[in-house]
């Protein structure tokens, strides 16, 4: 007697989506590259993008879940009860580190092989790796800072060279540790403390509540100097900047106690610790006691990695949700050919061509202030531009991915589509490197205490918008008129502050966001 288990007739099958390169299927990214960089520089680089967008979804793409498959676990002793504190990461998360050292994915912008381009080049680099990569630009985005807080100071060429390494045998990774158990944005109340030794280094005691990337091999931190006397300045004013080497000769943690990994919402093959400093050796990068200033330099390019991950996840999305509409059939007809999911789609576009445009601009601004190419205009403007970056752009990734579940329908939800996996990554992104109310107050101070950097910013705004087209002369109108309403708003702001203390802080982050969206 046989028996047939197969009872089931399995009448229909959904076809999978399948992304192709990622560079050469990115239209307005290959548009806004023509408009930004000289035609000789674009040559140049552009074989080595067309062969990066098809390695970004091959073996990219598989070391990246597979690192979110198998997130970091802390080993706290070994066997015979010894404390040892050591991070396990899986071999595709290292394998990701390989990758990034041998790309260039640092070193472009400090080797400047295309000038005040580079940063162009290094990032659109990163922004095709961002979305299948774990979100390891993490611990790149903190190498990036640390690199650029180091590159030419005294005593630090050794950790540089590291830092921008193509070899991966050589190349560092490094952290940024600020957050206590004081707070993230808030720094002032840092309790870690510093002392002098007889060599000119410190030691180090204090507690970090959120370190990540904490396998790399170094990591930039804040710290609050005492002299001979125990004696210390408080807030801010009182914080210095340091260079710590996390690990001795022999690979162990160098006097670092490890509580516990975090437990978070996404970005989970990022290791990210709770940890203690006990007397860790560390070195004084820039003046004792000018410690935020010293470190905004790592701020900004942290900021503009945080707007590149969420522009590179935004584009995935959108490539996933419209491949997937020239597959999917929904009432006898693709969702490619339905209007109303086509207007969902567009818009989704939009969003993300918005905060690509935005991103690539301040990029370029960003290469000329490197290269010493950069006014005083520009400087002022990148200054307001970077908050109104990441504010912007963190915003919109989480939207949009969230639409790309909806567009997938059930699917969307599940693990295997890698649209969770996005939209949990992008949530993160509205608080790394200051929250969207920090990053109102980033953009409203500078303004508030130099008025025309508002009206600089606007004539800037208006030269984007010259166009021959006659279909976009209406709205070329409508935003003209906008950035007309934001500026009188600006100005009746800085009016009344005086007497209206509570009017600026309430209102600047819809004042920060109304300008983003007209940038």
């Amino acid at each position: 007697m046989s028996s047939n288990t197969n009872t089931t007739t399995i009448r229909f099958q959904q076809e999978p989506c399948r992304l192709g390169n990622q560079y050469r299927e990115d239209h307005t990214l290959i548009d806004i590259l023509h408009r930004l960089l000289p035609s000789s520089v674009l040559s140049s680089i552009e074989p080595d993008l067309i062969r990066w967008g098809d390695e970004v979804m091959k073996d990219v793409l598989v070391f990246g879940r597979d690192s979110e498959e198998n997130p970091p676990r802390l080993i706290t002793h070994d066997v015979y009860g010894k404390r040892i504190d050591k991070i396990i990461v899986s071999d595709s998360w290292n394998r990701l580190k390989d990758i990034s050292a041998r790309e260039g994915l640092i070193s472009i912008g400090y080797e400047r092989p295309c000038g005040e381009f580079s940063r162009v080049y290094q990032y659109v680099k990163v922004m095709l790796f961002s979305a299948s990569s774990a979100v390891f630009d993490c611990p790149l985005s903190m190498t990036d800072g640390a690199a650029r807080l180091l590159e030419g100071v005294s005593g630090f060429a050794s950790v540089f060279s590291h830092l921008i390494s193509r070899d991966p045998s050589s190349f560092w990774t490094s952290g940024q540790w600020m957050t206590e158990k004081t707070g993230g944005s808030d720094v002032g109340g840092t309790e870690t403390i510093a002392v002098q030794q007889k060599d000119g280094t410190y030691q180090i005691n204090g507690y970090k509540f959120y370190t990540s990337a904490t396998t790399s091999e170094g990591t930039i931190l804040l710290a609050r100097i005492v002299d001979s006397s125990g004696s210390s300045v408080s807030g801010s004013r009182g914080l210095s900047t340091f260079f710590v080497k996390l690990r001795d000769d022999n690979g162990d943690l160098n006097k670092i106690t490890v509580h516990r990994l975090k437990k978070k919402l996404g970005t989970r093959a990022v290791p990210t610790a709770e940890l203690e400093l006990h007397g860790t050796p560390g070195i004084l990068v820039g003046q004792a006691g000018r410690g935020i200033p010293t470190i905004s330099a790592i701020l900004n390019i942290t900021r503009i990695h945080n707007a590149i991950n969420a522009v590179g996840m935004m584009r995935r999305a959108v490539a996933l949700c419209r491949d997937y509409s020239f597959r999917r059939k929904a009432f006898g007809k693709l969702l490619a050919d339905t209007p109303l999911h086509l207007s969902v789609l567009a818009e989704m576009e939009v969003q993300y061509r918005a905060g690509l445009q935005l991103v690539m601009d301040t990029v370029i601004l960003m290469g000329r202030l490197e290269c010493k190419k950069a006014n005083d205009v520009e400087s002022r403007r990148f200054r307001i531009l970077t908050p109104l970056l990441k504010l912007f752009t963190a915003k919109q990734a989480i939207t949009v991915i969230s639409e790309a579940v909806e567009a997938f329908g059930g699917l969307g939800y599940m693990e295997d589509s890698d649209l969770p996996r996005l939209l949990r990554d992008a949530q993160v992104l509205a608080i790394w490197e200051g929250t969207t109310n920090v990053l109102s107050m980033d953009v409203w101070r500078p303004m508030s205490s130099n008025p025309s950097i508002l009206s600089e910013l606007c004539d800037y705004f208006h030269s984007l918008m010259d166009s021959p087209l006659e279909q976009l002369q209406s709205s070329i109108s409508e935003v003209k008129k906008r950035i007309k309403d934001i500026k009188k708003q600006a100005e009746y702001m800085i009016l009344q502050a005086s007497s209206d203390p509570l009017l600026i802080p309430s209102s600047a982050r819809k004042f920060a966001y109304s300008k983003s969206i007209c940038s």
